[in-house]
């Protein structure tokens, strides 16, 4: 075997270690062998791979390696050759946190994220700033929506298909007789995230206000991120107890049985804060021992007093033309109560899930870097 540049490997050639961009790389032969990026192994147009990874020999090694400015070569014990870009691996390896570019936020925050509506639906520029802000800070203001029943359609149809539901698609949220969903009566709403009791849950929620003259009825937000963490530090073991215990979650009416369950703290495979859950009116914790349930119920408290502290909230009063966009994974949302007396309040409603937003996001931060780099 041989070695070159600043590269060294196990003495049974399954791990390859170097030196780049001033970190310490460690990397295990079959995940090189499995990801190498000639056209025998990964389709040059999809960057699917096309070998069977589960095929290829536990005790593969590296035969030989050499570095060279940011080409790194490789020939492996089944044969196969490959050269990989150093740049790439070590983004691979050590990749950006999105987390990180999250901002929690409280009461004090004063400069909402907001929005045009006309420059978002004709401009890549605007539209991806609203989405950057959108993930950063869970949720933006829309203004100058036109003021029709589906006026928001067009900005939605420019992020992703709208998400239909057994309520189908855009909905009214008004004050209704005979109200089949509290969302519909004058009372206020508690802090919550929608429909956990879905599978896959809404992503972002969209509310278009078209009119809003009744007395009260403002929108409270928190940031359920900016809650668990805050819980995370003053009270480790509520916090961890919240991320164990899964309530189930459901809505029954006539014609739909929805069930399903999830905590609500969860975590991704890196201890970062992924998504929340709370909704009193469909939560149901089964039966557990009674020590258990004491520690969840004392957890879930110390949670719901934290989101529904004043110095958690934010409210927010929308005018006609006015939009939110909503994170329903990160952000809890409510509303004050409100009178009719004044006037009408009159919202509409929809959802847009997760993958698509996303997706949406990151292609167009792609294709503007690469335009600028195009133009530079």
């Amino acid at each position: 075997m041989s070695i070159s540049g600043h590269l060294s490997q196990s003495a049974d050639g399954q791990q390859l270690h170097l030196h780049y961009d001033g970190k310490d790389l460690e990397l295990d032969a079959l995940w090189l062998r499995e990801r190498t990026p000639d056209a025998d192994t990964l389709d040059p147009q999809t960057g699917q791979r096309l070998i069977e990874a589960a095929d290829l020999p536990l005790d593969l090694a590296i035969l030989t390696a050499t570095a060279e400015g940011d080409r790194l070569d490789i020939r492996f014990s089944d044969g196969h050759q490959s050269c990989f870009s150093l740049a790439a691996l070590n983004e691979e390896v050590t990749p950006s946190d999105e987390f990180a570019e999250r901002r929690l936020w409280d009461s004090r925050l004063s400069d909402i994220p907001h929005s045009a509506f006309s420059a978002a639906v004709n401009d890549d520029g605007a539209l991806l700033e609203l989405l950057e802000n959108l993930h950063r800070f869970g949720f933006v203001r829309v203004d100058g929506v036109p003021d029709e029943a589906e006026g928001m359609q067009t900005l939605m149809a420019r992020i992703g298909p709208l998400r239909r539901t057994n309520w189908g698609g855009v909905a009214d949220v008004k004050s209704v007789a005979n109200a089949y969903d509290l969302t519909m009566t004058q009372r206020g709403l508690e802090p919550h995230t929608d429909n956990p009791y879905r599978d896959p849950i809404p992503g972002f929620v969209w509310l278009h206000c078209l009119a809003n003259a009744a007395g009260g009825g403002d929108n409270t937000l928190v940031d359920g991120f900016s809650a668990a963490q805050r819980l995370r530090e003053e009270d480790p073991e509520a916090f961890a107890c919240l991320t164990r215990v899964t309530p189930g979650f459901c809505y029954h009416d006539e014609t739909t049985r929805l069930e399903s369950e999830g905590p609500l703290i969860e975590l991704d495979g890196q201890d970062h804060l992924m998504r929340v859950r709370f909704s009193n009116r469909t939560e149901r914790v089964s039966a557990r021992p009674g020590a258990e349930l004491r520690r969840y119920y004392a957890a879930r408290q110390a949670f719901y007093r934290l989101i529904t502290s004043e110095a958690l909230t934010l409210n927010i009063k929308l005018e006609a033309g006015q939009m939110l966009i909503m994170d329903n994974y990160r952000l809890l949302h409510g509303r004050t109560s409100f009178h009719l007396e004044n006037g009408v309040r009159h919202m509409r409603q929809g959802y847009v899930d997760q993958d698509s937003t996303a997706s949406r996001r990151l292609v167009l931060r792609d294709q503007l870097s690469t335009s600028l780099g195009a133009t530079a």
